[in-house]
C-alpha cells in the first residue's frame, strides 16, 4: 500500500487532547445530565445518514443479530442511535483510548436505560497499540465496524510504529481483523477525499493473508459547488472485508 501524502500533525491527533475534551464533557454532564457532550459531524447529519445507509443493504442486515464495533466511540451517540433510530438490537461495543470517554458513554447509556453489560458495552482500548485478547473480545467478531472521525484524528498523530511509519499507516490492518469475513467497515472523514480513503483502506492486509477490504459504495452527503467544481465536506465510504479481495 502506498498511502496518500500525510497530513501535518496536530494536537487533535494527541491522546491528551481527547482525554481533556472528554474529561470536560464528563464534568459538564455531571452538572447538567441532559448535556451528553459533543456529537461529531452533527452539522452534516452523519449519524442519521450512516444509519440510513446501513438500512439500505440488500439483503438487509438482520437487526436482532448484527454486531457492531464503534472505534473511537466518544460519548457513545452512534451506538445509541443504531438502537433507537435503526432498530438494531444485537451486541454493540464502543471502544476509545480515553478513560473519560468510556466513563461518559457508560453514564449516558445507563441514563438512557441500556444494560452496559449486555446491550451496549464500552471499554477502554487503544486499537493501535494494545492486543485484543486481554479485553474480552476476539478478532473477526463484528459484522459492522464503524469509524466516525477516528481515522481523521489518527492521521494527525505524529507518532511512528515499530516499522518507522506514521501510526495511521498500520490502522487498516488492525481494523480489517476486527470485522468478520464478509463484514463491513464504514469510515466517515472530513480530512480525506473518497479517492484518498480508497488508497488508505482498499487491498489486502499487510500480513500476507488473503483478507482485505474492497470498496462497496458511499454514504451520500450534501455537495457544494465552487469555481465550477463540485465537492463534499464529509465522505462516508463502506468497505467490505472479504476472504479474497477483488478488483473494482
Amino acid at each position: 500500500m502506498t498511502p496518500p501524502t500525510h497530513l501535518d500533525p496536530s494536537e487533535l491527533g494527541n491522546k491528551e487532547y481527547w482525554e481533556t475534551t472528554y474529561s470536560n464533557d464528563l464534568t459538564t454532564h455531571t452538572q447538567h445530565p441532559t448535556d451528553t457532550g459533543t456529537i461529531w459531524f452533527s452539522t452534516s447529519n452523519a449519524s442519521t445518514l450512516t444509519i440510513a445507509h446501513l438500512l439500505s443493504f440488500s439483503p438487509p442486515l438482520p437487526k436482532p443479530t448484527t454486531t457492531f464495533l464503534d472505534l473511537g466511540t466518544g460519548n457513545g451517540e452512534m451506538l445509541f442511535l443504531l438502537r433507537s433510530e435503526g432498530g438494531f438490537t444485537g451486541s454493540m461495543l464502543g471502544i476509545d483510548y480515553s478513560p473519560a470517554s468510556i466513563e461518559l458513554a457508560t453514564r449516558v447509556a445507563r441514563q438512557k436505560g441500556y444494560d452496559t453489560d449486555e446491550e451496549i458495552r464500552f471499554r477502554e482500548w487503544d486499537i493501535l497499540w494494545e492486543p485484543t485478547a486481554e479485553n474480552g473480545w476476539e478478532e473477526g467478531q463484528f459484522d459492522v465496524v464503524l469509524d466516525k472521525g477516528t481515522f481523521d484524528a489518527i492521521s494527525l498523530n505524529e507518532e511512528t510504529d515499530g516499522l518507522g511509519r506514521r501510526v495511521c499507516e498500520g490502522y487498516r490492518d488492525r481494523v480489517v481483523k476486527m470485522a468478520k469475513v464478509g463484514g463491513r467497515f464504514l469510515v466517515t472523514s472530513c480530512n480525506w477525499t473518497e479517492n484518498e480513503l480508497k488508497e488508505w483502506f482498499e487491498g489486502k492486509v499487510g500480513d500476507g493473508s488473503s483478507h482485505g477490504l474492497e470498496f462497496e459504495g458511499r454514504v451520500e452527503y450534501p455537495k457544494f459547488r465552487f469555481g465550477g467544481n463540485e465537492g463534499q465536506g464529509v465522505y462516508g465510504d463502506p468497505l467490505c472485508r472479504n476472504s479474497a479481495v477483488v478488483n473494482i
